[in-house]
Formats: structure tokens, sequence, C-alpha cells
């Protein structure tokens, strides 16, 4: 009688793939989520008798064990689902068996390897069947990252393109980003990604035992996006030179980056900015099965020093100051995930912070996260992980200072509990408009309950802070009430080009004459406040009658400024006001100059597999040349990978027009992305909805 053996396996990718949800991945592998069964067709060289039998052995990393759960040795039984690696019969059809295998919904996600173990009359052989890939599962409600809403899954799982906000607290806009989680090599990218983590080069059995639960995996990725410490993903600069590399703002995507990142043998790609960060996180999370979002906050807080307060200098003649290490960002960029939290307790489950922009270490590493968003809003700033630089990041109260380095002395100026953590915003569920979750992250700005929550959090890090002259929740502002006050107004519009045209409005708030010394600057900075250079300054003496108002002009040139701004088009101006024998009244605007618009049009209707044209319209606004312009275009199921293009210099004034090709290989809504870019204008931004049909 011969022995009983293995001839053959079929997968059946695509209804496994169908049913778990994967079909859109571009590589062929076999690629399952957990806690969710599939099917293969085993054929044999005849059936099993009686007294023979076969078993299965799933295993993942380089050292599987069954103590770790990351091996498993299980029968074809009828047994029931206890949670466990399973498989039962389905049919037989002369010599092939279809089985149904299930995962545990908490097995370690992965590469496995697949073998199955034929006992025949005494004899054991094992034959490998193959390998697959398995992820998490947000459709099943035993794993941790179930999300049971439809929509919200569609959005934070299968959607591959979508918009960052970006700007200031009075000029939100948005990029377009491609996140192409499906596109090919991505998927086993990202797996490498955790096979460079410094916790895998340790220990790698232990790191692949704990890639079973989705906040483990949310940190290793938080410190793997970032290079600092580690082969991770991409390089910040916030210095405003990006030589060596691409400006941050030149970025289209996630797959260009990740696929440079694994082509460079996983060397840090150059450069990124929080942006870049966290539209990459963001790719890696779907890919691997974690709902995630990416999220702005607004004049967001780095507080270096878990004192709930950034410290903002300026000298008394109006210039911000490089000085001290907290700072106030125009806007940052994080991303939330959605899981359960085991370790805190069902209360705190949901939306967790997971933010990969080298800030602060986390013991030892460039990692924050995951802090839960239902704990930042109510301030319990003692739980894991990174709860106080998180809270501090929406919360922290601004304090402005004055420094005289002839003098050598500083004093407070004005302490601002309300402006840090602005219009805290994401993408909607199916459409482009901007979603605010500011009420998420933190009860009604001024309402008794946002400044208890506040105080419970001071509260609950003085032991540990070093709460030192500037802490907030101990700061009483001894100062009179100012009698004057300043604001900035803009006046037309605000290009890249064009001269600026601002007004400082200072009013008397008193019946008495006030004369008032203004000390002006402007700066241009890079988002994070950054100083660039300084291109304007002016000194002014005004006299006030009682409760009047003057306006003041401020025009800063083309040429002023022209050399200094940086991609980020922001200019910072600043005003120092003093009345005679009072404290000085700081004002301060930072302005965001609009590039010239780029424009995309699709020239015919866009169908799968026909080649479409798209033709792209710039006009040169300057009264001088414009050169060393390329285009570099993406979209994920519109053209594989990217295309560049050198577009000819552009005179004076003059138009361009520039036809290329795209090939879509998905049906449905897509998003083309453009970045235009040349000696006068870093990073000019279009995209462009297609729809494409079958």
């Amino acid at each position: 009688m011969t022995d009983l053996k293995f001839q053959n396996i079929d997968w059946q990718t695509n209804s496994n793939r169908r049913e778990h949800h994967t079909d859109k991945f571009y590589n062929q592998e076999v690629i399952l989520r957990r806690g969710q069964s599939f099917d293969v067709s085993l054929t044999l060289n005849r059936l099993p008798r009686s007294g023979e039998s076969l078993g299965f052995i799933a295993s993942t990393g380089p050292s599987p064990s069954e103590l770790a759960k990351t091996k498993a040795v299980f029968p074809l039984s009828r047994g029931t689902n206890d949670g466990n690696w399973r498989a039962q019969l389905v049919s037989q059809m002369n010599n092939t068996l279809t089985i149904s295998i299930v995962s545990p919904a908490n097995a370690p996600i992965g590469w496995y390897s697949l073998s199955v173990q034929i006992s025949s009359q005494g004899n054991n052989f094992t034959s490998k069947l193959g390998m697959f890939i398995l992820l998490f599962n947000p459709w099943v409600q035993a794993d941790g990252v179930f999300m049971s809403n439809h929509a919200e899954r569609e959005e934070y799982i299968q959607e591959d393109a979508g918009i960052i906000f970006v700007g200031s607290t009075n000029r939100i806009s948005m990029v377009g980003w491609n996140f192409g989680q499906f596109e090919g090599d991505i998927l086993t990218t990202c797996l490498s990604i955790l096979d460079n983590s410094l916790n895998f080069r340790r220990d790698p059995a232990t790191d692949v035992a704990r890639r079973n639960d989705p906040k483990y995996v949310g940190r290793v990725l938080s410190a793997m996006i970032n290079g600092n410490d580690d082969n991770g993903v991409i390089a910040g600069n916030w210095s405003g030179n990006y030589g060596g590399g691409l400006d941050p703002r030149n970025w289209n995507g996630s797959v260009e980056i990740l696929k440079q990142w694994k082509k460079s043998g996983f060397r840090p790609v150059r450069y990124g900015q929080c942006w870049v960060f966290a539209g990459t996180l963001n790719t890696v999370l779907r890919a691997l099965g974690i709902p995630s979002r990416v999220i702005t906050n607004f004049n967001s807080a780095h507080d270096t020093d878990r004192n709930l307060s950034v410290d903002v200098y300026y000298d008394p003649k109006g210039n911000p100051l490089d000085k001290g290490s907290d700072s106030v960002w125009n806007f940052h960029v994080w991303n939330e995930a959605w899981f359960v939290r085991t370790d805190l307790g069902p209360s705190y489950s949901g939306w967790q912070v997971l933010d990969a922009t080298p800030q602060e270490r986390s013991q030892g590493v460039f990692q924050c996260g995951p802090a839960s968003v239902m704990a930042i809003r109510e301030g319990d700033v003692n739980l894991d992980f990174d709860m106080p630089f998180v809270f501090a990041e929406v919360n922290a109260d601004r304090i402005t200072w004055i420094y005289d380095s002839h003098r050598g002395n500083q004093k407070q100026n004005s302490v601002d509990p309300h402006s840090i953590g602005k219009y805290i915003s994401t993408k909607a569920v199916g459409s482009y408009s901007r979603m605010d979750v500011t009420e998420k992250y933190k009860y009604p700005e001024g309402s008794s309950q946002e400044r208890k929550v506040f105080e419970k959090a001071v509260e609950k890090l003085k032991p540990r802070g070093s709460f030192g002259p500037t802490s907030a929740g101990d700061i009483t502002n001894e100062e009179r009430e100012p009698s004057i006050s300043g604001t900035f107004k803009v006046n037309g519009i605000l290009a890249v080009g064009k001269e600026v045209n601002l007004a400082l409005l200072v009013k008397n708030l008193t019946r008495d004459m006030k004369t008032v010394t203004v000390n002006m600057t402007a700066w241009t900075i890079v988002y994070n406040g950054t100083l660039v250079h300084e291109v304007w300054k002016d000194s002014v003496t005004i006299s006030l009658d009682p409760e009047e108002e003057i306006q003041h002009p401020v025009k800063i040139t083309y040429a002023q400024y022209e050399k200094y701004l940086k991609a980020d088009n922001m200019i910072r101006t600043t005003a120092i006001c003093q009345a005679a024998d009072e404290a000085e009244v700081v004002v301060e605007r930072d302005i965001i100059l609009d590039n010239p618009t780029l424009t995309l049009e699709l020239l015919e209707q866009a169908k799968v597999r026909k080649p479409v044209n798209v033709q792209m319209l710039f006009s040169n606004p300057l009264d001088e040349p414009v050169k060393n312009c390329v285009l570099m275009v993406e979209g994920s199921g519109l053209l594989l990978g990217s295309l560049k293009i050198d577009v000819p210099t552009l005179r004076p004034k003059e138009r361009s027009r520039v036809r290329f090709e795209i090939m879509p290989t998905r049906s449905g809504t897509k998003q083309l992305l453009a970045d235009f870019s040349c000696n006068k204008f870093p990073a000019i931004k279009a995209m462009l909805s297609i729809e494409v049909a079958e």
C-alpha cells in the first residue's frame, strides 16, 4: 500500500481575498485577515484511510514557538471554535479535500508559513504548502481593531487617497495625499518596516509575538516612520535648506517614499515634515488593517519640559527670538488609529493618537503614542503613552516674554490660555470636506469643565514635572490691563510675487492722550516657527487721541522677501507697541501667500486599461522667467509609479500647457496629484478627482 502523500494546493486566492476584503491589493500574495476562515484545496495521491490523519502547522517569525503563540499545530477535526487555529473538512472530490482554516482573532500579524503533516502507517511526512500574509481584521468583532460602521471602514481602511489640512488658523487649506496602500510591493514594504525596528533587532522572537497587539504595532511604527534612532523611513528637516534631498512639500504621497526607502537598502528618505510622516504612517496602518486617519492641530504646542506651558520670546525691537526649546507650530499633523485599550479599560478605547514626527524622546526613542483621545479630553495625563506631551499640544498655555539681551533681563508679557489647539481637523468620511474634531480632544474653550481638566492635568504632573517660574496653573498676571490694543489687518490679496499690504491698527482704549512707540519686523518662517530671515522692519511713534484708532500701513515688496521665502509661503509680522511707562503690547500675525494656480484637466473620459490624456495649465505671474521647472504626477489606480516631466523655461507672464498620458487600472473615483516646482516656486500643488468607468 502506498504512503499517503501531498501533491498540490489551490489557495483559492481570488475568493479568499474577496471574502477577506484584501482584493484591492495589487500584489499577488495570499493576503488574509485574522479571526476569519479561509478555504484551501489539497490534492493527495489518494484519500486518507482509517488510522491516517492530516494536521497543519502555521508559523511566523524567525523562531516560531507554541508558547509564544507564533506557531500552531492543529489537526483536521470537527472541533468547535475555541479561539485557536483550527481546520475543518468542507468537502471532498476524488482525491481533493477542501479544508476551511481559521486563525485566532488575536494572532500576530505578518508573514506565515503553512505546512501539512501527514501520518500514514506510523510514518510522519511534513510538506510546506506555502506562505501567506495575515492582517488585522476590522470586519470581525473579536479583533481589537473592529469597526462596526461600514462607511467608516471604507474610509479608514479601504480609501487609498485623501487630503491633509495645512496652513494656519486664519487660512486653513488642504493638500492631496496618495496613501496608495494597495500598490504593488507596498504591503510587503510595510511588513519589512517591522523587521527593521530596534525591537525586532534586539529580540526578534518577542517582537513577533507582540505583533498580535495593535497598540504595540502602532507604537513601533511611530518610531520607525522617522529615521532618528533606527533604519526608519523618513529623515526630518525643518531648516528651510533641503539640499541632498527633496523639499518636504514636493511629495505627493507615501508610495514613492516607501519605494525609495526599500530600494536604498532601508536608509531614511530625505526629507519629511509632519504631514509627510503622518501621511506615510497612515499608509502603513491602513495596509496592515488598523483603521486610521490623519489629524491636523492648528497652533500646536511643543512643550519640552512637561509644564503645560510654552514660552515664546521677542526682543524689544519686535524680533521673534529663537530662545528656549518650546515652540508653537502653525499646524502639526499626527494620526489617529482605532483599537481597544485592554491596558486602560473600555472607556479609553476608540481613537488613539500616534505621532511619527520626531519631537521628543519617549523611553529613549523618538516615538509617540498610542495616547487615548478620550483620556486627553479628561486630562488623564498619567496614563500610557506620552499623554503629557499630547495633552500639551492641544491645551498648553502660551506665555509671551520680552527678552532684552543688552540688559540681560526678561519679563513676562502675557499669558494666553485659549490660543493653543484650534480647529483640530480631519477629512470627512466619504467627502473632501473638513470635519472638526476639536470637541473630541477638549471641552469647549473657556468652559468650567475645560479649566477643571487642565487643573487636574497640572496636579497629576506636579510631583514629576519641573515646575519653574513659567509653569502653567500658577501664573498670576500682576500687570494692569493694557491701555492700548493692536492687530494686523490684511489689505488686498496675498500672493507670491506681489507686494504684501497690511495695516497695523492701534487703538487707544482710554480717555487720555497716549504716545505709543511701535517697533515692527517681518520674518520669513517655516510652518513650525523656525525663523529663516528678517525681510522688513520699521519703527514709528504714534500720538493717539482719547479712544482713537489709527492704521499704520505695512508694505513688504517681492524684492524684499523673494530670496528668503520658503515653500511654506509664510511671513511672521510682529509689532511691539508701548505707551509711556506701561507694559508692551505684542501684536503678531503669520500670513500665508498664495501660489499661482496649477490646473489639471481631463481631456477625455477615463476608462480602465485605456490611455487617457491629461493637461496641466500654468501661467507664470512674474515679470521674470521661471526655470528648472519639473512636474511630478502620481495617483493610485491611475498610473503605475509616478511621472516626472521636465517643463521648458517660462518667459515673464507666459502660459504653459503640458499634456501627459495616464493609464487607469481601477474603476471608481480616483485622485490625481501633481506637484510643480521651479526656481521661483518650490512647490505648487494640484489635485483632480477622476471618475474611471469599467
